[in-house]
């Protein structure tokens, strides 16, 4: 099988910095984090709160959705971390 994101939600870890989502691969959900660098060099104004970082993840959620596909593909990993490298 290969990945969906039939689920829309995600999170922000405010502790790490991170935005965090989920896909499936049939019945197994598969872990994913975005570091918000990533998505602040993505974007064109300063964020610094989690709405402005949950709201970056909503603009850039296809594209983010594509990266995470891609790397799963390659490896089918239970977890995956994206930092500003990545993107």
């Amino acid at each position: 099988m290969s990945i969906t994101f039939p689920n829309p939600s995600r999170s922000y870890d405010d502790r790490n910095d991170w935005v965090r989502f989920v896909g499936h691969d049939g019945m197994f959900q598969i872990s994913f984090s975005i570091a918000t660098a990533a998505l602040s060099k993505k974007n064109a104004r300063q964020l610094s709160t989690e709405e402005d970082f949950l709201s970056a993840f909503d603009a850039e959620r296809k594209s983010i959705e594509t990266i995470a596909s891609k790397a799963y593909s390659q490896t089918r990993k239970s977890s995956y971390a994206f930092t500003a490298d990545d993107i």
